[in-house]
């Protein structure tokens, strides 16, 4: 089935040739070739991680196992960030595009530095942001599609505190080009309200991470499984790094140091290391022993599924909104 055979026909699906109007975007430690494999085989787009290679070499290495998995179409995300360790990026840019990779998400700070060489390769790139602001500018600057976090979401959701329900219809209004809705999506409904109010496609992370083939301990995806909407914590707003994750010991700690007259994020950095997270709690359990990104659309998710079942669950209960539900509430 092509993407012009999706129940679900938006500019997303047409533009990008996905059948589906649902993303998985990059999740450092858990956008691995499993997992995106396994979206892309459902009919929905999923972005690998690049940065979680330590290498470009390793990218192309992760690029081609994933390909060996599917020949469904799928993505990278190339996260662009101050690191203590300068990061090498033209050669991670280098190597998706020598890799024959035909769509890229970029996040992070501008994108405009590489958008040259992926327009040149023919690589459509969409680019998350946090703010119409960005995202306006986003346009300008020529990338195809603009993915736009609310305040719901997991990871960095800015310092303006812009939840969905108005971000969405305010970017849609802004924009020409497809707006992907990410941030408190996990449902069927979810996808029918991002629809209904502008959007062409839903970009989910946490409900991804709850699933068989999210490469994280099972004790991650219980606890996601668990959690309510009130089980994530924000973060960092202090140094101007605003973060949502998972509410644990290591979060509360760093909420409370942070608030500390003239603290800095060096009072901090020990806690919040990634790496630390990565080891304690993707891989080893320990749901105590570092940060990890969630959520609140965690509140949404009662079960860890195979990847195609939760795709085919949030396409089929929100084609039954669309064609049964929502047609009888209207006289």
């Amino acid at each position: 089935m092509t993407a012009a055979d999706s129940v679900f026909d938006t500019r997303f699906t047409r533009e990008f040739g996905i059948r589906h109007p649902i993303v998985c975007g990059g999740m450092v430690a858990v956008g691995r070739a499993e997992l995106i494999a396994a979206v892309a085989r459902s009919g929905a787009l999923g972005f690998l991680s690049a940065l979680t290679q330590e290498t470009p070499e390793g990218l192309v290495r992760e690029i081609a196992r994933t390909r060996e998995l599917t020949d469904a179409p799928f993505g990278v995300n190339l996260t662009i960030l101050p690191t203590v360790k300068p990061v090498p990026y033209d050669e991670y840019r280098q190597a998706i595009i020598e890799s024959g990779i035909t769509i890229v998400e970029t996040a992070g700070a501008n994108p405009a530095p590489h958008l040259p060489a992926f327009r040149a390769a023919g690589v459509k790139v969409i680019h998350k942001a946090v703010a119409i602001r960005h995202a306006v500018k986003a346009e300008k600057l020529g990338v195809d599609a603009v993915s736009i976090d609310g305040f719901e979401c997991a990871g960095h959701p800015g310092s303006d505190d812009v939840p969905g329900l108005v971000l969405i219809p305010a970017a849609a209004r802004e924009l020409t080009i497809p707006v992907i809705a990410s941030g408190g999506f996990a449902t069927g409904a979810g996808l029918v309200a991002a629809l209904a109010l502008g959007a062409d496609a839903v970009n989910m992370g946490t409900r991804f991470v709850a699933t068989t083939e999210a490469g994280v301990h099972q004790n991650v995806k219980d606890r996601i499984v668990a959690n309510s909407e009130l089980d994530t914590q924000v973060i960092f707003r202090e140094f101007n790094n605003t973060a949502r994750v998972a509410r644990n010991a290591i979060s509360e700690q760093i909420a409370e140091l942070s608030a500390r007259t003239g603290a800095t994020f060096d009072d901090i950095a020990h806690l919040a290391s990634g790496e630390r997270g990565r080891r304690e709690v993707l891989q080893r359990g320990d749901l105590d022993g570092g940060l990890w990104w969630a959520g609140q659309a965690q509140a949404l998710v009662d079960e860890v599924l195979p990847v195609a079942e939760v795709v085919a669950t949030i396409i089929d209960d929100a084609e039954r909104l669309v064609r049964k539900t929502l047609p009888g509430l209207v006289s």
